[in-house]
C-alpha cells in the first residue's frame, strides 16, 4: 500500500452526470472509494467492471464504486450515448463522462481501465492501471477496510436515473437467420429467442437472470451476443460468461461447449480437456458445418474449434491490441467483435481500429480491406484506402451478391462492401439507425439489430422496404 498519501483531487463541476446526482470526494468520506477510468467501447473496461461489482458485493458497507467514462470516438462525447452504454452493461453505481479528460488528467491516468482507491479520510493511496489487475485491487480495499477498524459511513443517497423504458427486447446484439427461423440475441434480458422470419415469437432459450446454468427449463445466460446455426444446434458466444454455449434445438437443451463463467486467458487443447478452456469476451460465432470460428475480443485473436476433430486453436493475433497484416499468427487485431465466413476467406470487424479485415484461412494471412489505424476512425465512402467507419460492431454477407454488409454502430449506418476490390458505401434507409451492432441475410433480406433502439429490423432486399419486427409484442 502506497503510504505517501495526500489528498485525492476532488471532482469538478465540468463533469456529465449519466445516472446519478453529482458526486463528490467529499460525499464518500468514511468509505473507501474506488474511482473507475473506463470507455464504453473496451471489452478490457467491461471485464473489470464485472470484478470490481463483485468486490462491492464483498464489502457491501465499506466499499464505494464511482465512474468516469472518457470519450476515445467522437460519438462518445454524446452523453446520451455513453448512458446506453451503462445501461447496457447493467451499471447501478455513478457514473459521470469526462469529455475532455479534465479528471483522468487531475489523477495522472494514462491508460483505461485504472482504478484510483481513495481511503475513508480522502487520501488517494493507489493507482491500478490494466484489466487484469483485480487480484491486487482486492488485496488493496481489504487492507483498507482492515485500516478503517470496521466503522464506515453510510453510503450517499442514490437517486438513480436515466434507466432504459421496459420493451419486449432490451439491447438486442446478436442475429442468425434459418430456412424458417430467426434467433435473436436479448442480451439484455439474457435470453436467446426463436421467432419467424416476420417475429413472431416462438420459443424462449434462458431463464432471463444472467447467470451460467445448462438444462432446459433452468438454463441461463449473460449478456449473449453472436449466434451461429448449424444443422439443429445454435452456438451462443454467451460474451457475459466468457462462455461458448450451444442450444440443441429438437430439445432445447443448453451445454456449456467452452468457458468457466470468467474472463481468463484461452490456450489450444483438445477432446475432453476443451471443456475446462477459458475464454476472455467472445463476442461472435462464425463457421461452417465441421468448423466454428470465435471472435475473442478480450484477447484480439480469433479462434478456431474443430467440430469433427474436437480441437481448439488460436487462428490469428498475436493477443496485442493494434491493426497489423501479415502471417496469421503474428498479425494484430483490436477487439474483434463480428464475423462472416466465405468460401476459403474469414472476414473479421476490428471494432477498435475501425477496420474490416480478412484471413485467408488456407494460406493463413491476414489483410486489411478498410482501416488504417487504432485512432482513424469517420464516416467516409468510397475506395477502401480512404473509406473509413466507425466501431462497426456486424457483419454479413448478402446472399444473392458478392457484397458484405457492415453495422457501422457510432456512425448509426449501414454501410456495404463489394467483394472483389469494389468501394465502400453506404445504404440509404427510410429510418435512422441508433447503434446497430449486428447483421444477419437470408431469403432475401437481412435482419438489422438495432440495439439502441432496443429492436430488430427487417430489410428487404428487392424491394428497399424496411420493417419493424414484433418479437414479444
Amino acid at each position: 500500500m502506497n503510504q505517501a498519501a495526500t489528498a485525492a483531487p476532488e471532482l469538478l463541476p465540468g463533469l456529465t452526470w449519466l445516472n446519478a446526482e453529482p458526486q463528490t470526494i467529499g460525499g464518500h468520506r468514511g468509505r473507501v472509494l474506488a474511482l473507475v477510468f473506463w470507455n464504453a467501447a473496451s471489452p478490457y473496461c467491461h471485464n473489470l467492471i464485472d470484478d470490481l461489482v463483485r468486490l462491492q458485493a464483498r464489502h457491501p458497507l465499506a466499499l464505494s464504486l464511482v465512474g468516469l467514462h472518457q470519450p476515445r470516438f467522437d460519438t462518445e462525447q454524446d452523453a446520451q450515448r455513453v448512458l446506453k452504454a451503462v445501461n447496457r452493461l447493467g451499471i447501478t453505481f455513478p457514473v459521470a463522462n469526462d469529455p475532455h479528460w479534465v479528471a483522468w488528467q487531475h489523477y495522472g491516468v494514462q491508460s483505461w481501465p485504472t482504478v484510483a482507491l481513495v481511503d475513508p479520510r480522502g487520501r488517494l493511496r493507489e493507482v491500478f492501471a490494466g484489466d487484469q489487475r483485480i487480484a491486487a485491487i482486492d488485496t488493496a480495499v481489504a487492507a483498507l477496510v482492515a485500516e478503517a477498524g470496521g466503522t464506515f459511513a453510510p453510503a450517499p443517497a442514490a437517486r438513480p436515473r436515466g434507466a432504459e423504458t421496459r420493451l419486449p427486447l432490451a439491447f438486442p446484439s446478436g442475429l442468425a437467420v434459418g430456412e424458417n427461423h430467426l434467433y435473436v440475441a436479448d442480451t439484455g434480458h439474457h435470453r436467446i429467442l426463436e421467432c419467424t422470419h416476420s417475429g413472431r415469437l416462438l420459443r424462449e432459450f434462458g431463464t432471463g437472470h444472467g447467470d451460467l446454468v445448462d438444462g432446459v427449463e433452468e438454463a441461463a445466460f449473460r449478456a449473449p451476443r453472436g449466434l451461429c446455426l448449424v444443422r439443429e444446434q445454435l452456438y451462443v458466444a454467451d460474451t457475459g460468461n466468457h462462455a461458448l454455449r450451444r442450444i440443441r434445438l429438437l430439445d432445447g437443451a443448453v451445454e456449456t461447449v467452452i468457458g468457466n463463467g470468467r474472463a481468463g486467458s484461452p490456450r489450444e487443447a483438445s477432446g475432453a480437456d476443451i471443456a475446462a478452456v477459458a475464454l476472455n469476451a467472445p463476442y461472435d460465432v462464425a463457421g461452417t458445418l465441421d468448423r466454428l470460428y470465435l471472435a475473442m475480443a478480450g484477447t484480439n485473436q480469433i479462434w478456431e474449434y474443430d467440430l469433427q476433430q474436437a480441437k481448439f486453436r488460436c487462428l490469428a493475433g498475436a493477443g496485442d491490441l493494434g491493426i497489423a497484416d501479415g502471417h496469421a499468427r503474428s498479425a494484430l487485431f483490436a477487439h474483434p467483435v463480428a464475423l462472416a465466413m466465405v468460401q476459403q476467406t474469414l472476414y473479421v470487424v476490428d471494432s477498435a481500429s475501425s477496420a474490416l479485415r480478412a484471413i485467408q484461412t488456407a494460406q493463413g494471412q491476414v489483410q486489411t480491406l478498410v482501416g488504417q489505424g487504432l485512432y482513424d476512425f469517420g464516416d467516409t465512402d468510397g475506395q477502401r484506402r480512404d473509406a473509413r467507419l466507425q466501431l462497426p460492431m456486424g457483419l454479413a454477407l448478402d446472399p444473392s451478391s458478392p457484397v458484405l454488409w457492415v453495422a457501422d454502430s457510432y456512425n448509426g449506418s449501414l454501410r456495404k462492401l463489394r467483394l472483389g476490390g469494389g468501394d465502400m458505401g453506404t445504404h440509404s434507409l427510410a429510418q435512422p439507425l441508433q447503434q446497430p451492432v449486428a447483421l444477419a441475410a437470408g431469403a432475401g433480406s437481412l435482419w438489422i439489430a438495432d440495439a439502441g433502439a432496443h429492436e430488430v429490423l427487417r430489410l428487404d432486399l428487392g424491394t428497399g422496404k424496411l420493417t419493424r419486427l414484433p418479437i414479444g409484442e
